[in-house]
């Protein structure tokens, strides 16, 4: 091993396999030798029993199909107006000292400590947990963006407009896709965050979902169907998160990510 020099593949699945490993037998070990209760800890055997139990007799899918829906909607809400506005307060300093107080002071307050607030405005449907997302994930990516944005080089720029480029075309075929690849990967981060947020939307006054059913699991001391529901959010953001490089390396063949 040297310091940053790159694994092949088969190498990289291995050892990330290797360690799912390891980590689920220190997991069964720790329980099936009673070094922790199972009121407080489910084996990987109650946690998989617990899981086809929910899918086969909770509709379980419901809950994840109505979760995955509310996080990529609200994301994608984000997306659609913190991306632009990024972008914009990234290549026009003028935008950028126009919003970047207001952005900077608005990503620092907790999505959560709006629920009740949109509870009260939205009711405690689809719209308040949507509401919770957006917030949570639209100031983190205006932020990020306009600073991948803001770093663009200069020469790049100070080359176009020797080959004639207007301002508009600097934008356009300067800025932007030399900006894409990082916010893409900016886009892949704040996702997960937008996993978190959901789950604590689904918490309070949610009818379905997977924090809904965790919420329910916790009266009933289920801690199997507890840790089976946490697993699967993990295992949704992992494929999320491997179709999201696999997008940006067939779209950015040119950058290193």
């Amino acid at each position: 091993m040297e310091p940053l020099k790159p694994v092949s593949a088969p190498a990289r699945i291995a050892l990330g396999i290797g360690f799912f490993v390891l980590f689920i037998g220190a997991w069964a070990l720790a329980t099936e030798t009673g070094f922790v209760q199972p009121l407080f800890l489910a084996s990987p055997q109650k946690a998989l029993a617990a899981g086809i139990s929910l899918f086969t007799e909770y509709n379980f899918a419901g809950d994840v199909g109505m979760t995955v829906w509310r996080v990529l909607g609200g994301f994608v809400l984000a997306s659609l107006i913190a991306v632009p506005l990024g972008l914009a307060m990234g290549a026009y300093k003028g935008v950028e000292a126009f919003f970047e107080p207001f952005i900077s002071f608005a990503r620092y307050l907790p999505a959560s400590a709006f629920i009740p607030l949109l509870i009260l405005w939205a009711g405690v449907g689809e719209a308040q947990k949507l509401s919770v997302i957006f917030l949570g994930s639209v100031f983190q990516i205006v932020i990020m963006v306009a600073v991948i944005a803001g770093a663009t080089r200069i020469d790049l720029v100070e080359a176009a407009y020797t080959l004639g480029a207007r301002q508009r075309g600097i934008l356009q075929r300067v800025i932007i896709p030399a900006a894409a690849p990082q916010v893409m990967e900016a886009l892949r981060l704040v996702l997960g965050w937008a996993w978190t947020y959901v789950i604590v939307a689904e918490l309070i006054g949610a009818q379905s979902g997977i924090g809904h059913m965790i919420m329910d699991s916790q009266r009933l001391l289920d801690t199997g169907q507890m840790i089976f529901g946490i697993v699967v959010i993990g295992l949704i953001g992992l494929v999320t998160d491997v179709l999201f490089k696999a997008m940006n390396r067939r779209l950015f063949r040119w950058a290193v990510l």
